[in-house]
């Protein structure tokens, strides 16, 4: 076989994953736009507003593990089309809830949807180990490039589908189900090329969930993450309510605001790889740090739709320097037989994390408002920083060049 015939496959299901990406994500964007506002209409008190948004995080937080250890059994094609399924349910689910005016059944579609976004999350990891070692960052931002798509899909679903059926949204949520049906389609036609990784997965030696946090480099790069996601989840599901409920600010701009956030978020991707290559993993997690703090201190100056535009897209641009450099560190800091395991340990944190956010931004806002929101943000990103910084002083954290640990080791 040549490289080209092994090559071409490989790019062949990352392009697969990154169209999947493009139209099975774009139900969060829908439910960040719309969930707020939905809330702000059913919810019973003014704290549990942002709830149904929350609900789709702890569904991705649930269902990490069980998705990336059903995964190891059935195999990426299968685990992501029953994902998909699953998305495709939640969202009838919400169209039927917004029909009934029920907020407690719209919450409970959006834990589903939410639940399906935990098998997309895995779309990374999938790109990466399809892959030689050095294409990883490449294929992980080429997957992530989807997203860009996905910002401006779901809330032009929200706004096309608003009116539709009678209830507020209830068409939006009929169209994103067709949508995600759509991508079932699309993961039935992909052929993953058999990989390293894939043929370690019958490998007998296990290690420990405490033994891999114990690694440095994973360890770090599980907190990057996590601080990146929950960062950005904290503001971002504040913003429609902040600025269309509280600011006045329409729902045109503010649906705007939101697109500029979700593009920024997956934008850099088309030169994060290149990143990866040229700077390592260390400088381009720095680099998402400061970008994040900037995006708070732009978000603390103004209440006006220019500085809520200009710090969303700082955000998103930060959430994606980190959170890709963070990924990278990830996959280089276990063995190919302990790859679900910590991949399942990593989703748990990260996307835990960012539903205890989620679910404490609502309150915080009503409570304390934007500034002191956007204050509580940057400590948590100075800290985030300065381990960073230290690890990276006292090289805990592997450069561009790094490999994962080998097999031999995994049981150490």
């Amino acid at each position: 076989m040549t490289t080209a015939d092994s090559v071409s496959p490989s790019w062949r299901t990352v392009a697969v994953l990154g169209v999947a990406l493009a139209f099975g994500a774009s139900s969060g964007p829908l439910i960040i736009l719309a969930g707020g506002i939905i809330g702000q209409r059913l919810a019973p008190s003014p704290l549990l507003v942002t709830l149904p948004i929350t609900a789709l995080v702890l569904g991705v937080a649930a269902a990490s593990v069980p998705a990336a250890l059903f995964m190891s059994r059935i195999g990426r094609r299968g685990g992501f089309m029953i994902g998909a399924a699953i998305g495709a349910v939640g969202a009838l689910l919400a169209a039927a809830a917004t029909s009934a005016a029920s907020f407690t059944a719209f919450t409970a579609s959006t834990f589903v949807m939410g639940a399906a976004g935990a098998f997309a999350q895995q779309y990374r990891f999938a790109a990466a180990e399809s892959v030689d070692a050095k294409h990883t960052g490449r294929a992980i931002s080429l997957v992530m490039l989807g997203g860009i798509v996905a910002g401006v899909i779901g809330p032009e679903i929200g706004r096309l589908g608003r009116h539709w059926l009678a209830a507020e949204f209830s068409g939006a949520f009929v169209i994103a189900a067709i949508v995600q049906t759509g991508v079932v389609v699309l993961l039935a036609l992909m052929r993953p090329p058999r990989t390293a990784a894939a043929d370690s997965d019958d490998a007998r030696a296990r290690v420990s969930i405490g033994t891999l946090l114990r690694r440095p480099g994973l360890a770090i790069a599980i907190v990057a993450a996590a601080s990146a996601f929950a960062t950005m989840s904290f503001l971002m599901t504040a913003t429609p309510i902040s600025m269309h409920v509280l600011d006045g600010h329409s729902l045109d701009v503010t649906a705007r605001v939101i697109q500029s956030h979700v593009i920024a978020m997956y934008a850099p991707s088309l030169v994060t790889g290149w990143l990866v290559d040229r700077l390592g993993v260390n400088r381009m997690m720095i680099a998402g740090a400061v970008a994040l703090l900037a995006c708070t201190a732009v978000s603390a100056s103004s209440h006006a739709a220019g500085a809520y535009w200009l710090g969303l897209v700082l955000l998103g641009v930060g959430w994606n320097l980190l959170f890709v450099g963070a990924t990278v560190l990830l996959t280089r800091s276990y063995a190919p037989s302990e790859r679900f395991r910590a991949q399942a340990a990593n989703d748990l944190a990260v996307f835990g994390s960012q539903a205890a956010a989620s679910l404490a931004s609502g309150a915080v806002l009503h409570q304390f408002g934007w500034l002191t929101m956007n204050v509580a943000a940057a400590v948590v990103l100075v800290v985030t920083l300065v381990l960073v910084v230290v690890a990276r002083a006292r090289g805990a954290q592997s450069g561009p060049t790094a490999s994962a640990p080998s097999s031999s080791a995994s049981g150490s």
